[in-house]
């Protein structure tokens, strides 16, 4: 119970907190989302990127795994995000925000201090924590852009607007200069810094004005289904994977509870920038966060058992 209340404590009501500072500035001054969501998507989310791959150093045999594992996760939650979507016969434009919500997962301002706190700060676990993060990111911010633009403008011009994303071109620059021990100037390393810190921050505070616009209702609706797969079904799927891969001790546990995070703030990001259904995306990220502070803390207490 104490283990429970101290995740609540530090890693939940720092993101609740946000949520609604961003909720209560809408309500008062009427934010511009837009811009807010332009901000994330083509500022703080390539720094951020930039500066995470660039401090990060990568072990081939640990990324392979771990990259092999995402690819197989991805794939199956997409099958099963399709399948449903075509039983329920919607709008492409929603069903293309329901199946974001169960493959975008928060392993960012969430995945990352849960990392820290279960394992206390052990650097295999964190190291695992920001590839997984990272490929997050980068499969948010390029399929997740191309499937909501190949509904509005299609697959071709869809696939030639994601290269004009600089998020791509931050990650190619942090992978090359990594690589090549290039040294990068304080000028430049400090502001990167600012804006990669940044990132978080704003992607609630835009979360809690999407919420502001939100009309809750108590009824049931497919929403659910997609904040069930996510938090209860996604681990389960990540938890087949790891035994069928193999998988074992801190990078076994580490993955699992990767797996269980909830939906990712960045998909209510990008679903703004293109309107793309944004009330929608921002209600499954707010109550996969809330619904997550029960399982999260089962899927902990699994790993420690399981693996």
């Amino acid at each position: 119970m104490s283990e429970m209340l101290y995740i609540l404590q530090t890693v939940l009501l720092p993101i609740f907190i946000m949520i609604i500072l961003g909720f209560v500035l809408h309500k008062k001054f009427t934010l511009d989302l837009n811009t807010l969501a332009k901000l994330n998507i083509y500022v703080f989310v390539p720094g951020f990127i930039f500066v995470k791959f660039y401090k990060t150093k990568f072990e081939l045999s640990l990324l392979f795994y771990i990259v092999v594992f995402f690819i197989i996760y991805m794939l199956v939650l997409y099958i099963l995000g399709r399948v449903i979507t075509k039983l329920r016969k919607g709008d492409k434009g929603e069903a293309t925000t329901l199946t974001n919500s169960i493959l975008f997962f928060n392993s960012g301002n969430y995945g990352v201090p849960v990392n820290d706190l279960v394992f206390k700060g052990d650097p295999l676990a964190m190291s695992v924590q920001v590839i997984v993060l990272s490929l997050q990111n980068i499969f948010t911010f390029s399929y997740g852009i191309f499937a909501i633009q190949s509904v509005q403008i299609g697959k071709l011009k869809a696939l030639v607007g994601y290269f004009k994303m600089p998020v791509l071109y931050a990650l190619l620059l942090a992978i090359i200069l990594n690589y090549n021990h290039v040294p990068i100037p304080k000028f430049i390393w400090t502001p990167a810094n600012y804006v990669a810190d940044a990132m978080i921050a704003i992607a609630l505070l835009l979360l809690g004005a999407q919420i502001a616009n939100i009309k809750f209702s108590l009824k049931l609706s497919a929403s659910y289904i997609y904040i069930l797969i996510r938090l209860v079904i996604g681990p389960l799927i990540g938890l087949v994977i790891i035994k069928f891969m193999g998988i074992e001790g801190i990078i076994a546990q580490t993955l699992f509870i990767a797996s269980a995070m909830p939906t990712s703030v960045n998909s209510s990001v990008i679903a703004q920038e293109y309107d793309n259904n944004p009330e929608l995306a921002a209600e499954l990220v707010f109550l996969s966060t809330l619904f997550s502070a029960i399982t999260v803390v089962v899927v902990i207490y699994l790993s420690k058992i399981l693996f």
